[in-house]
């Protein structure tokens, strides 16, 4: 090129640096195997906590589909094993624009009562990248104050309620008692449980019930952990974070709890880091497997299962 520019020298690639880039590779699609391999698994952690009923199962974020339906049905397989007398799900069955809903037949399977929230995804409300930044930045408008609790300044357009009934009709069908901004009061083996069930945050659906003045041991479901208040509960139970799916467990960031044991204002809330992935075209998760969560067994689950993580949580009153 005579009078041109000159065409660049491209560097010189030595055997170090091909080993290098061949190592990399390998570790990377090690990571990814490692990452698929432990979405696969399950963790089993016990709460022990003074007056609450034995046996209570609780799970979060299924979000069912075909990448996934296997590994549900082994987790419910599990629940039935640890023969629970109360299951309780956080919500977030569905995955993305799910039509018919027929993954959500695998409930029919559990052999225990089963009681429920729904959660964001069971409304479509905050899915998409943008969504899901401003559902996070909205969070800090609303109230969660005991008195005035009001997050409808997080229901915008895409609160799907057509959706969100539909699948609640399905997962009636199949067992699913969901509550929604409503209580229960039951008796399970002699103990008396009362279970309020609010509604999802995210979609601006969240409205607290007034309960009775009541001795029995009180459960509150919410979907987000962020959207609790100090209710006047021995245990809260949230799902959502799925325990950060690639971060350490335990990892401190400041204002977000993603998963484990918490408390505030004395009232003590579990965030669990669900069964399911979601946003990804396959199952993956690092530093935060799966997680059933079992209160009170009274059989204690490494004398049902062998192999299992078994974590123990003691819940002071």
């Amino acid at each position: 090129m005579r009078g041109g520019l000159k065409p660049p020298r491209l560097p010189k690639v030595g055997k170090w640096e091909v080993c290098s880039i061949i190592v990399l590779v390998g570790l990377l699609n090690a990571s990814v195997g490692y990452m698929y391999v432990e979405a696969k698994k399950s963790d089993i952690t016990v709460l022990y906590i003074d007056g609450a009923p034995e046996d209570i199962v609780f799970i979060a974020d299924p979000h069912l589909r075909e990448q996934n339906i296997g590994h549900t049905l082994l987790i419910i397989d599990e629940i039935n094993q640890l023969d629970p007398s109360l299951v309780l799900i956080g919500g977030d069955f569905a995955y993305e624009n799910e039509s018919g809903f027929h993954y959500q037949e695998v409930w029919s399977k559990v052999d225990a009562p089963v009681y429920a929230v729904l959660g964001n995804h069971d409304y479509k409300a905050g899915l998409t990248s943008a969504g899901w930044i401003g559902k996070n930045l909205a969070v800090s408008g609303a109230c969660y104050d005991l008195e005035g609790y009001d997050v409808s300044s997080l229901r915008d357009n895409t609160t799907d309620l057509a959706f969100a009934a539909s699948l609640e009709q399905i997962l009636e069908e199949n067992g699913v008692h969901v509550l929604g901004n409503e209580y229960i009061e039951m008796d399970l083996n002699g103990t008396k449980l009362l279970l309020v069930g609010v509604d999802d945050g995210w979609a601006g659906m969240a409205d607290p019930p007034s309960v009775p003045a009541t001795g029995a041991f009180t459960i509150y479901m919410i979907h987000e952990p962020e959207c609790r208040a100090d209710w006047d509960a021995d245990l809260i139970l949230s799902g959502h974070t799925h325990g950060g799916q690639f971060l350490p467990d335990n990892l401190n960031i400041p204002g977000k709890d993603l998963s484990g044991l918490v408390e505030r204002n004395n009232v003590k809330t579990y965030i669990t880091r669900g069964i399911g992935t979601s946003n990804l075209e396959i199952e993956l998760r690092l530093f935060a497997t799966p997680e059933i969560v079992v209160i009170n067994p009274s059989t204690p689950p490494e004398q049902i299962f062998s192999g299992e993580k078994i974590s123990y949580v003691r819940v002071d009153g």
